[in-house]
């Protein structure tokens, strides 16, 4: 799988942490930036592979579950640090589970919102990798 956990830079101070996302620390460009939050207990976002858009998921505070499966493997990444992401390649079904109370993710995507690049059934993903 092409996914993987990318550390962000961090820069302590006694006045707090800073980490940045520039398209020098992520492998691409930066075209949409969105973010999940007040997502209700028990609920779950994602559900989708992107055909063609790469994606960094952040979790700026709290802590969710993100499950990747590329056809023929499934693996799932806890994220519950700010200075640290999961980068998503093309081709992946994502899903979001197990959001704490307060939980905010931060998605940065490779491209603008295109509903043709969505899919959103998993069984057409696996045909549509055929």
């Amino acid at each position: 799988m092409n996914s993987k956990i990318i550390n962000l830079p961090k820069i302590e101070d006694t006045r707090g942490n800073l980490s940045v996302i520039e398209k020098n620390n992520i492998p691409f460009s930066i075209k949409r930036v969105y973010y999940l939050y007040d997502v209700p207990s028990g609920a779950e976002r994602g559900g989708h592979a992107h055909k063609e858009q790469e994606e960094f998921i952040v979790s700026v505070s709290g802590s969710f579950d993100v499950i990747l499966n590329n056809g023929e493997h499934e693996e799932s990444y806890t994220l519950n640090k700010p200075n640290q992401g999961l980068y998503v390649a093309q081709k992946t079904w994502r899903e979001l589970r197990n959001f704490s109370s307060g939980a905010v993710c931060l998605v940065v995507s490779s491209g603008e919102f295109d509903e043709d690049d969505y899919i959103r059934d998993f069984e057409d993903f696996l045909n549509y990798l055929k």
